[in-house]
């Protein structure tokens, strides 16, 4: 799925200014925002994260993929040095929250519960936020809010043209399925705001 950031043309000089923008537009939403660090920084992870190179990762068995999320846990668990281990958990982190909020699909195809993916993401950053030698703060901040970085990153590069009806419905019907972030933020976008309540278990 590729990202949709919207329907108009980009205007800004880079996709990380374009991306910081969307971000802190949508951030406004939540209470409180999140700092203006962490909306640059998220802004910088989805301009990386475009970029196929940065995002998969090659090993002579089966060539270019993704790294599963507790492989590069396991890794940074065996990592001779803090630094190495901070930048394993670094890309751990900002994994889970570009794939949990822009292709949920991918786990809960493998029965992954958003739960896992909150869990890998939000303790990579927690350690982080006190071993990380710089951008303490917006670790704390994306450990804290990690679910609803989740929502902020689905909103700001998801399409905000109305819907019809059976959309609405098909696109509430996939929320209930899967947990999706940004199902959830269309929702919300169209004056819908699915209760974590209502889904089904």
């Amino acid at each position: 799925m590729p990202l949709d950031v919207g329907l108009q043309p980009i205007a800004e000089t880079s996709l990380s200014v374009y991306f910081k923008e969307r971000l802190s537009d949508c951030a406004q939403r939540l209470k409180p925002p999140p700092q203006e660090d962490t909306c640059w920084y998220l802004g910088s992870l989805l301009d990386r994260f475009v970029r196929a190179e940065h995002l998969f990762s090659y090993d002579d068995d089966n060539g270019w993929g993704l790294r599963p999320l507790a492989l590069l846990y396991g890794d940074a668990l065996e990592a001779r040095s803090d630094r190495e281990r901070c930048l394993l958990l670094q890309q751990l982190g900002d994994m889970a929250l570009f794939l949990g909020a822009l292709f949920p699909e991918r786990f809960s195809r493998r029965g992954i519960h958003q739960d896992y993916v909150i869990g890998m993401g939000g303790g990579a950053y927690d350690y982080l936020s006190s071993s990380a030698q710089v951008n303490r703060h917006i670790y704390a901040e994306l450990a804290g809010m990690f679910s609803a970085m989740l929502e902020l990153i689905a909103s700001a590069c998801s399409r905000t043209e109305a819907l019809g009806e059976r959309d609405i419905l098909a696109l509430y019907q996939r929320w209930l399925e899967t947990g999706d972030p940004a199902a959830a933020a269309r929702l919300r976008a169209h004056g819908i705001d699915p209760a974590p309540s209502s889904a089904v278990q």
